[in-house]
């Protein structure tokens, strides 16, 4: 039975994936912040589990060498782990500020999110991805890291250093496809930050987007960076 780690699980394209994959089988470690909002959604997710699957819900900081072991833990006490999916992310603040008056605190604290901790939990876990037979790696980047937005600057230079890490991380670990997939704009509540009073309604729910990421995840793709609007089935 595959495994995967899912971070920032419990709201949005985290948990819209996490529900897609414990229906297909995969047993899950889930990770985010707010306590007692992951526990709800390990008990919601638990139950649509099939196949005897198994979810785990470890609240805790990805920015925290603590929290990053324990869900290696989490997940080697599950088996192992077959995929890793870096999805917790943050703005650094609402509104996004121009490069110009962004504070260095503030970019430090998306750098560290962003950039650092799934880098820092990669590291973690490779000794047990190194050992599925079918390792996989999906970082959740942005249109933002190759796009100049007015007041993306910070948010999108620190997703710009994930997809140079991602295809970094590729060349290193041939055994292991690493992809740095950008999900488009979704309705999630980090997106109605970035656009504070604005109607986003327009914009495509999280679920659109995981009929792309579980044939990717199933597929047989090579590493990259992919664009899930661009894969069949991804939201139009």
């Amino acid at each position: 039975m595959p495994v995967a780690i899912i971070t920032g699980a419990s709201k949005g394209l985290g948990k819209a994936l996490a529900t897609g994959l414990a229906a297909g089988g995969w047993s899950l470690v889930l990770d985010a912040r707010g306590q007692t909002e992951l526990a709800d959604v390990g008990t919601e997710i638990g139950a649509l589990a099939t196949d005897g699957a198994r979810v785990r819900a470890v609240p805790g900081d990805v920015t925290d060498p603590g929290h990053r072991r324990a869900l290696a833990a989490a997940a080697e006490a599950l088996g192992g782990l077959d995929l890793l999916v870096n999805n917790a992310s943050t703005l650094g603040q609402s509104p996004l500020p121009r490069a110009a008056v962004l504070s260095p605190a503030v970019l430090r604290r998306v750098v560290e999110v962003n950039t650092i901790a799934p880098l820092a939990l990669i590291q973690e876990v490779l000794p047990l991805l190194r050992r599925s037979a079918d390792p996989r790696i999906l970082n959740v980047t942005s249109d933002a890291s190759v796009e100049h937005y007015d007041s993306w600057g910070g948010y999108g230079s620190s997703k710009a250093a994930l997809d140079h890490l991602s295809a970094t991380l590729a060349v290193e670990e041939p055994d292991i496809r690493v992809w740095a997939v950008d999900p488009g704009d979704m309705r999630t509540d980090m997106h109605q930050d970035a656009f504070p009073g604005e109607d986003i309604s327009d914009r495509p729910e999280p679920d659109s987007v995981v009929p792309s990421l579980l044939a990717l995840i199933t597929g047989d793709a090579p590493s990259g960076r992919i664009k899930a609007a661009e894969m069949a089935g991804g939201p139009r």
